[in-house]
C-alpha cells in the first residue's frame, strides 16, 4: 500500500483552546457562580488562566496519566479544568454528585484520583467521604480567598493559580493517550469507566459540530444544563471550541425559573439536556406565556423525548427540538435527530412523529441489529433486535475490568449498547426501550416507551414511567406509574379510554399508580430499577 505524504500531527485537546483563544479570541463566556452573580471573560481570557491552572498543576506534582478528580458544577473553572489536565498528559475524571455514597467511595478508589477540586457546595459530602478515599493527595476548594471554607489542609484554586505564569507550551505526546476519564451510573453491578482519549475526544467534536451545525458557531449559544460531569457535557467544552460557540453555564441553579431567568439574560440561542430538565422549564414557559428571548432549538437526549414535549416547543413556542441518542460509552453521541430538507415539508404531525425517533447515524458511527442468536438483522424499519455500534468515539472496553470488556463486545469487537432498536434504510433509528425495560408478557415484548408516549398524551400528567410486574399467566403485565400536573386531577379511567386508542389491547396496563414524583437517577433520568423495588410486592388487579 502507497503511503500518503502528509503530515501526521497528533489530534490532541489542547489544540483547541488553542484555536478558540486566537481565532475566537473576543467570544464571550459566561458562567453563573457558586457564590452568587455572574462571571464574564472571553475565549482568550479563559485560555490564559487555562495555562495558568496547568502550570500549577505541574507544580502541584501531577504527572502524564494521573487521574484528577473533579467534583463541581457547570461553572468556568470547571471549564478550564477540562482543558488544564488533560492538556498536561493528565486524565480529567469528572464525578457524578448524584452518586450513592457507596459509588462514590468505589470510583475514586477505582481510578486512584491523586487529587480532588471540588465546588464548595459539596463540601459536606467531601467531609464525610475523605476518609475512605485513599489515593488522594490533594484537596482543592474552586473558590476565591472570600469564599475559602476554613479547613486545615484545604487549597484554595484561586491562590493556587494567582502566581503561576499565563504562557505555557503544551507538551506533545501520542493521540491515543487517555484525556478524560467518566463512569457508568452503575445501574446494573459497579460503575464501569469509559477511558476517552485525545483523538476519541477531539474526533467526537468534529462528528458533533458536522451533525448539529445549526447550533455552532460564533455569534451563537449554548446553555448547557447536561452537567459537565454527565459524559463530558455531551462534548460541548470541545465543540464550542472549534466552532466559537459561546457558554452559558448555569452554575448549580437548573430549576425552570432559574434556567429561564439566565437564558433571558444572556439570550441563549440553545440549551441541551435531558427530558426531566425541560418539564421545569416548560412549566416555567407556560407560567410566562412565552420562551425565553432568543432561544431557538433545544437538544434533548439521555431518555426518548416525549412527542408532547416536542409539539409543545415547537407548536407553541417556535423552538426547534433536536433529540440525540447516545452513551457514555460513545462519547456519547451516536445519532442525531434533524430532518431533511423534503421531511422539512410534511404536515406538523409527521414532522414531530419523526422527530420522536432517534434520528440518523452520525458520521465515524455505524449501527448494527442482532436477534438473539447473534445473527444480523436487516435496516428496514421492521426488524427488531439488540443495537451494537462501533466508531472511533467509541469504547473498545472499560478502564481495568476486563469481566466487563468481555462482556460488553461481540467477537467482531462492536459495542453492544442494551438498547432493542429499529434502523430504517435510511439510517433513521428508533429505540423500542432497554432490552431490561422491556415487558415480556405472553410470549410477545411491549415497549415502555411506546406506553409512556402514548401516556404523556394525556394534558393531566406531569410525567410517567413504565415497568412490567410479575404475572402468572403471562409472565409480566405492564403498569403505568404517573405524577399528575399541578391542578390536574385525571383518572385512571381517562387515561385507560385515551391508551386504548393508541395501543393494541395487549399492550394496554393493567394498572395505573399516581404517586407524588417519580425516582430520579444520578443522570436526570427516571430510575426504573428504583420503581421496580419500591413495586416488588405490588399486587396485578384480576383483569387479564
Amino acid at each position: 500500500m502507497l503511503a500518503g505524504m502528509m503530515m501526521n500531527r497528533p489530534l490532541l485537546i489542547s489544540n483547541l483552546i488553542d484555536f478558540a483563544g486566537e481565532v475566537y479570541g473576543t467570544i464571550p463566556m459566561v458562567s453563573q457562580t457558586v457564590e452568587g452573580g455572574i462571571h464574564r471573560y472571553t475565549y482568550s481570557e479563559s485560555r490564559k488562566r487555562i495555562a495558568k491552572l496547568a502550570n500549577a498543576l505541574i507544580a502541584m506534582g501531577i504527572k502524564p496519566g494521573d487521574r484528577v478528580a473533579t467534583l463541581a458544577w457547570n461553572g468556568y473553572r470547571h471549564f478550564e479544568l477540562y482543558y488544564a489536565i488533560s492538556g498536561i498528559g493528565a486524565v480529567c475524571h469528572t464525578i457524578n454528585p448524584r452518586l450513592s455514597p457507596e459509588q462514590f467511595i468505589y470510583i475514586v478508589n477505582h481510578a486512584e484520583d491523586t487529587a480532588l477540586f471540588f465546588d464548595t457546595t459539596f463540601l459536606p459530602l467531601v467531609d464525610k467521604l475523605k476518609a475512605h478515599w485513599k489515593p488522594i493527595k490533594h484537596y482543592v476548594a474552586m473558590t476565591d480567598k472570600a469564599h475559602m471554607p476554613d479547613v486545615p489542609g484545604l487549597l484554595c484554586y484561586e491562590t493556587l493559580i494567582e502566581p503561576a505564569s499565563d504562557q505555557i507550551v503544551w507538551p506533545e505526546f501520542a493521540e491515543t493517550a487517555a484525556a478524560a476519564l467518566c463512569y457508568t451510573s452503575g445501574t446494573t453491578g459497579d460503575p464501569k469507566g469509559a477511558l476517552y482519549s485525545h483523538r476519541s475526544t477531539v474526533l467526537h467534536a468534529l462528528y458533533s459540530v458536522s451533525s448539529i451545525n445549526m447550533a455552532f458557531g460564533a455569534g451563537r449559544s449554548i446553555l448547557p444544563v447536561v452537567p459537565l460531569f454527565h459524559v463530558n457535557a455531551w462534548g460541548l467544552p470541545y465543540s464550542s471550541a472549534i466552532t466559537g460557540t459561546s457558554l452559558i453555564f448555569p452554575g448549580p441553579r437548573l430549576d425552570g425559573p432559574s434556567l429561564f431567568e439566565l437564558m433571558e439574560l444572556e439570550h441563549a440561542s440553545g440549551s441541551w439536556g435531558v427530558p426531566t430538565v425541560w418539564m421545569g422549564l416548560l412549566a416555567e414557559m407556560k407560567k410566562r406565556g412565552r420562551k425565553p428571548v432568543g432561544l431557538k432549538h433545544v437538544l434533548i437526549g439521555g431518555s426518548a423525548a416525549p412527542k408532547p414535549m416536542i409539539e409543545t416547543f415547537e407548536k407553541e413556542y417556535g423552538v426547534t427540538v433536536i433529540q440525540g441518542w447516545g452513551m457514555t460509552e460513545m462519547s456519547p453521541l451516536g445519532t442525531v435527530g434533524h430532518l431533511l430538507p423534503a421531511e422539512e415539508d410534511l404536515d406538523f404531525n409527521d414532522r414531530v412523529e419523526l422527530k420522536a425517533k432517534q434520528g440518523r447515524r452520525v458520521y465515524g458511527v455505524e449501527l448494527k441489529l442482532v436477534d438473539e442468536e447473534g445473527n444480523k438483522l436487516p435496516h428496514d424499519d421492521i426488524a427488531s433486535g439488540e443495537l451494537f455500534v462501533r466508531g472511533n468515539a467509541i469504547v473498545s472496553g472499560y478502564f481495568k475490568n476486563e469481566g466487563a470488556t468481555s462482556r460488553a463486545l461481540d467477537k467482531d469487537g462492536w459495542f453492544g449498547t442494551g438498547d432493542v432498536a429499529r434502523v430504517a434504510p435510511n439510517g433513521m433509528l428508533t429505540i423500542v426501550d432497554r432490552t431490561k425495560d422491556l415487558v415480556k408478557s405472553g410470549g410477545e415484548w411491549i415497549s415502555s416507551i411506546d406506553v409512556e408516549n402514548a401516556a404523556m398524551a394525556h394534558p393531566g400528567l406531569a410525567n410517567c414511567a413504565v415497568i412490567g410486574i410479575p404475572h402468572p399467566k403471562w409472565t409480566e403485565r405492564p403498569v403505568l406509574v404517573a405524577v399528575k400536573a399541578p391542578g390536574a386531577n385525571p383518572t385512571k379511567e381517562e387515561i385507560d379510554k385515551l391508551l386504548d386508542s393508541k395501543l393494541a389491547k395487549w399492550q394496554l396496563p393493567d394498572d395505573v399508580i399516581f404517586v407524588e414524583s417519580l425516582p430520579i437517577g444520578p443522570t436526570g433520568k427516571v430510575s426504573k430499577r428504583d420503581l421496580r423495588t419500591k413495586f416488588t410486592d405490588y399486587k396485578l388487579p384480576d383483569l387479564k
